[in-house]
């Protein structure tokens, strides 16, 4: 799914990145822990999260994720959306919640990150 699909499934607004949207991504992940982000998150992913704060964003890069969503309403401050525009991460807020989020990505199609038991 191609990044700008999710700004307009979620009615997102975009706050860095702009020149990004035509880039794909082929999984969702949903985390307010950033170290269950490290552990099971590897690229062409998209996160949604509540936390708005630079851990977001090194652990994004760290993870080579392509966006992230900030769920709620949560708008980050400048440091973080110029350290993410820094790093080539799409930044997006959307007001649905992060369960609402998700069952629109992935009823559209886009997997969610598989965990092995």
């Amino acid at each position: 799914m191609k990044i700008n699909e999710i700004k307009e499934l979620l009615c997102a607004e975009i706050l860095c990145g702009e020149e990004l949207l035509g880039s794909e991504v082929h999984y969702a992940f949903g985390s307010d822990l950033m170290s269950d982000v490290l552990a099971y998150v590897k690229g062409q992913t998209v996160l949604l999260t509540g936390l708005t704060n630079t851990q977001v964003i090194r652990t994004a890069e760290m993870a080579e994720l392509n966006a992230v969503i900030f769920v709620r309403g949560k708008r980050p401050d400048q440091d973080l959306v110029s350290l993410a525009r820094e790093n080539n991460i799409v930044l997006m807020m959307t007001r649905d919640t992060m369960y609402t989020a998700s069952g629109k990505l992935y009823c559209k199609g886009l997997d969610g990150v598989q965990i092995e038991c």
